[in-house]
Parts: structure tokens; C-alpha cells; sequence
């Protein structure tokens, strides 16, 4: 018998929790069911693993980011192409998530369901707005070790990248730090792996309380979280990419759709980003003419650095959360979730569990309770497929650009000047 792989015994969690939840709804006062099944299984199994993806989520973010900035010692080598390339991918994340947050409270999809009666009193906090120039003073950690005690993940995530960098800048120098926090980076993965082999459990445990407690009211708003999520992910391929694929490659989108919807299709099956390499590559050089100096730095670049898609899961979950607790979110609290999703864009994708991890982080940044991860965790294999077809268009486009710029890309019939091989 085939063995079950992670995301469907998730998603068989999610189903088992909404059914025992529901049969457990119209009981629900009843004091036995209350105390020994509501409010010591489901709190234990649902409160241990959240306890759990909390412990990794300091030495994850600071490891996986000195190893990321570490590593790119290439973009300094190849200079003007390089930050061309970071540039572009760290824009485009920040200029994703900041169309997530306005789609989010467009859409709503927590209104209507107030879970703040599930989740630990006093854990629900409501951000108080802060002028621009403290955000920015509160990203420079005055005591490095402290922010990571604290758990302020923007300091932590500043840190990193400054002492990745400060690696890469050495070189050979240290290489045995280098390679000493690689090792140190794959603990960590491994622990990563062992918790969310735990997912399954936490997510029954917290599904099933949520259920038990609202019975059928929780579902509409989950179904208006996929549809906010997969709406932003539409408009950022829409309007962000489209407009730079015209604007700055000169090039024909849908030729672009019919020449890179194979990739796509690998993208949106597999969901992942590394299965898409060889695809993208190919695609690039052979299809679109684009060098293979070029492609073979941008595209491998994108699927380590390029969460686009993550990014707006990210914002969109951000919104949901916050209204399914009741929490008030300040523009001080959206620029905070800006910042923290770009900066941790760097070396953080495709690790496993990345999306959870991610967004525990940034939940934790700005007060939210992470309870309500449990119910995207359900769909996040659905809103993956999305989420990482929209990753690897970027990836794409960002290297048509910088061939475009550096006449690296052999004119086809494709491009919108009319230009012919």
C-alpha cells in the first residue's frame, strides 16, 4: 500500500477535525465534552504543535538567511547584472504583498466570525501605529542576542543578512564558519521536517475545536480566504507582471503564456519550485533565446530568493487572521508585514514547510495569535499550486528583462518592436 505523503494526511486531518467538530457542536456545553475533549485533547494537540513551529522559527530565519546571503557571493562578482536581478525580486515580493493586504481588506475574508473566544486570553494583541522612522530605527537590533530572545524577527532577519553578507565578503577566509552554519542549517531543516511530520495532528486538534465551537459559520470565511488569495495571485500575474513583461521586456504576453504554460503546468502540479528548474532553464535558453550566462544566474537565483506567491498567501493570511480574531490591524502593523515577508524572502524558499514557518513569523511580528494558521493549513496545498505557478512566472520574467538589458536574448517574432531572427 502506497504510504500517505505529508499534504494528505494534512488534508485528511482537516476533514476528520470539520467532522468532529461538527458532531461535537451541538453538544458542546456538555461539561465532559468541554473539559476532557474541547479543552484538553484539541487544546493539547493543536496549542503543542503551534508551541512546536514556534521553537524553530528563531534558529530557521537565522540560519537559512546568514547561509542565503552567504551564498551570494556570485551577484557581487557579476555586479551590474546581479543587482538588476535582487532588485527585481525583491521589489516585485514587496510590491506582491502590498497588493495582498489591499485585496485582503477588499474582499474581507474574516468578517463575519469572531474566533477570539478560542484562542488564550491575552494573546490577541492590537497594533498600535507607529511613525515611519521608528519601524525603520526598530529593524537595526542594538543587541543582537536579545532580539532573537524576544523573538523580534525583523532585527533577527536584519542581522542575518548582514552577517551572510559579511561571510560572503570574506570568502575564503572563513569558509569553515561558512560551512559549519550549512551544516548547523541542515539540523535545522531536519527539525523542520520532524515538526511538520507533527502537522497532521496539530491541525485536527485546532480544526476540530474551531468546528466544535462555531459548527458550520467557520467554512464561509475559509472559502473567501481561498478566493482572496487566488484573486491577488490573478492580479499580480495581471498587472505587475504583464505590465513589466510589456514595459520592460518588449515582449508579447501572450506568446510569453504560450511558450512558458508547459513550465507552468509543471509549477502548478508539483508545487515546487526546484522540480520547475530544469523546465525553466530549458525554456528560457531554447524557447525565449535568452543566454545562458543569464538565465543560469536569474532563474536558480528566483526559486532560492523569488516568493512572490508566498508573499501574498502571507498578506492575505495576514488580513483573514486578523479579522477572524477581531484584531484591528495600523498602517505601522501592514508596513511591518511588508518589510518582514521581502526581507525573509531572501534564502528562505523551498524549505519544507516554508509557508507556515513564514507566516508564524510574521503573525508573531506584529501580535496575532497563530491558532488561525490551522485553517489555512487545510487548503494550503490548493492555494501551493497557485502560489508557485505565480513564483516561477516571475522568475521568468525578471529574466527576460535583465537579457533584454544586457542584450543577452535573440530576437524572435514574439517581441512586441517586430523584430525577427
Amino acid at each position: 500500500m502506497k504510504k500517505l505523503n505529508l499534504t494528505s494526511k494534512i488534508f485528511i486531518a482537516l476533514i476528520l477535525g470539520v467532522v468532529t467538530g461538527l458532531i461535537l457542536y451541538p453538544v458542546r456545553d456538555n461539561a465532559m465534552v468541554d473539559k476532557y475533549i474541547i479543552n484538553f485533547l484539541f487544546k493539547f494537540l493543536g496549542n503543542g504543535f503551534l508551541r512546536a513551529v514556534k521553537m524553530i522559527v528563531v534558529p530557521l530565519v537565522f540560519c537559512s538567511l546568514t547561509v542565503g546571503a552567504a551564498g551570494i557571493e556570485d551577484v557581487r562578482k557579476l555586479g551590474r547584472v546581479g543587482l538588476k536581478t535582487l532588485s527585481f525580486y525583491l521589489g516585485s515580493t514587496a510590491v506582491a504583498i502590498t497588493l495582498a493586504l489591499l485585496v485582503g481588506n477588499i474582499v474581507n475574508p474574516g468578517k463575519g466570525v469572531n474566533l477570539a473566544n478560542l484562542t488564550t486570553a491575552g494573546s490577541v494583541t492590537v497594533g498600535q501605529s507607529k511613525p515611519g522612522i521608528d519601524i525603520l530605527l526598530d529593524m537595526i537590533p542594538s543587541n543582537p542576542v536579545a532580539a532573537m530572545v524576544e523573538g523580534n524577527m525583523l532585527q533577527i532577519i536584519v542581522f542575518a543578512i548582514l552577517f551572510g553578507v559579511a561571510m560572503a565578503l570574506l570568502g575564503e577566509k572563513v569558509t569553515v564558519v561558512r560551512k559549519g552554519f550549512e551544516e548547523l542549517n541542515n539540523i535545522i531543516l531536519k527539525i523542520v521536517g520532524i515538526v511538520m511530520e507533527l502537522a497532521p495532528f496539530g491541525v485536527y486538534g485546532l480544526i476540530g475545536k474551531t468546528f466544535a465551537t462555531l459548527g458550520y459559520s467557520a467554512m464561509f470565511p475559509l472559502l473567501k480566504y481561498f478566493f482572496g488569495v487566488v484573486l491577488a495571485l490573478f492580479l499580480h500575474y495581471l498587472i505587475t507582471y504583464q505590465g513589466l513583461l510589456i514595459g520592460f521586456a518588449r515582449y508579447n504576453p501572450i506568446t510569453f503564456l504560450k511558450k512558458f504554460s508547459s513550465t507552468m503546468m509543471v509549477a502548478f502540479s508539483t508545487s515546487s519550485s526546484s522540480a520547475c528548474l530544469p523546465s525553466s532553464l530549458k525554456t528560457m535558453q531554447e524557447e525565449f533565446g535568452v543566454s545562458k550566462s543569464i538565465s543560469s544566474f536569474t532563474i536558480p537565483l528566483g526559486s532560492t530568493i523569488n516568493m512572490d506567491g508566498t508573499a501574498i498567501m502571507q498578506g492575505v493570511a495576514t488580513i483573514f487572521i486578523a479579522q477572524i480574531y477581531g484584531v484591528h490591524l495600523t498602517m505601522g502593523d501592514y508596513a511591518t508585514v511588508i518589510l518582514t515577508a521581502t526581507l525573509a524572502s531572501i534564502g528562505t524558499a523551498g524549505v519544507p514547510g516554508v509557508g507556515v514557518i513564514m507566516l508564524s513569523m510574521v503573525l508573531g511580528e506584529i501580535g496575532l495569535p497563530l491558532e488561525g494558521i490551522a485553517l489555512i493549513m487545510g487548503i494550503d496545498r490548493f492555494v501551493d499550486m497557485f502560489r508557485t505557478t505565480v513564483n516561477i512566472t516571475g522568475d521568468a520574467i525578471c529574466t527576460l528583462i535583465i537579457a533584454k538589458s544586457e542584450n543577452e536574448i535573440t530576437p524572435l517574432e514574439s517581441v512586441i518592436e517586430g523584430e525577427r531572427a
